[in-house]
């Protein structure tokens, strides 16, 4: 059972439909591993079914049948991904289903990136509004420290690690934002896998970190 969860104003605007597709990705992973948060999320799309009900319907603009119908007749960008989807044990067992959909391949397919501490697997999105990532880190690796621009949200899919407001498992979410300067490591007994999504950029902190924001920013 996860200790850390998103907030409730998360959970409201993912039944509501209103979040971008990096952060509902984010969430739609998290509830399949969090029974208490799938209970809440449940409980909110259930009541805004019945606020839906109470509506008045207002009169409807006359409509284009056969664009309509067009549109129906093109598949849809998520059944066409859960189409093949190699899915192996790991996968299955490590990865919702929302998240196997939109990675399109096993996790031992995956072609990681190094980023130095890391290794890194961007996920596609249709949008440009956030990224998500993938990240795995080594047993025992720690991560320079470092703080954000904009919020970075976390989900451990495997293992876990630690930083200075807490430790984190699988299930377990963390949001940093520009206030969080921390250093996440990994534990020793495992590769720590998480999903990340970051609407900003990561920026390394100390004198290291000093002088490689100015050479990256050169």
């Amino acid at each position: 059972m996860p200790n850390s969860h998103p907030s409730q104003a998360l959970l409201m605007d993912y039944a509501a439909g209103s979040l971008n597709e990096a952060a509902a990705l984010l969430i739609s992973t998290h509830i399949p591993l969090c029974p208490a948060c799938r209970r809440q999320a449940q409980g909110l799309e259930a009541i805004g079914g019945l606020m839906l009900d109470a509506i008045t319907p207002a009169p409807v603009a006359p409509v284009d049948i056969e664009a309509v119908l067009r549109r129906l007749d093109r598949p849809h960008a998520d059944s066409r991904a859960a189409e093949g989807v190699p899915c192996d044990t790991e996968t299955a067992r490590l990865l919702p289903a929302a998240l196997r959909r939109r990675l399109g391949t096993s996790l031992k397919d995956i072609k990681w990136k190094s980023r130095g501490m890391v290794d890194q697997f961007d996920l596609p999105l249709s949008n440009t509004r956030g990224a998500a990532q993938l990240l795995r880190l080594r047993p025992g690796q720690k991560v320079s420290r470092h703080t954000h621009d904009g919020i970075e949200m976390t989900i451990v899919l495997s293992g876990g690690y630690r930083d200075e407001a807490g430790h984190y498992m699988r299930g377990d979410m963390a949001v940093a934002g520009p206030d969080v300067e921390h250093a996440p490591i990994a534990d020793a007994d495992g590769y720590c896998i998480c999903l990340v999504v970051v609407d900003g950029s990561i920026k390394l902190t100390g004198p290291l970190g000093r002088i490689v924001n100015l050479l990256l920013r050169n």
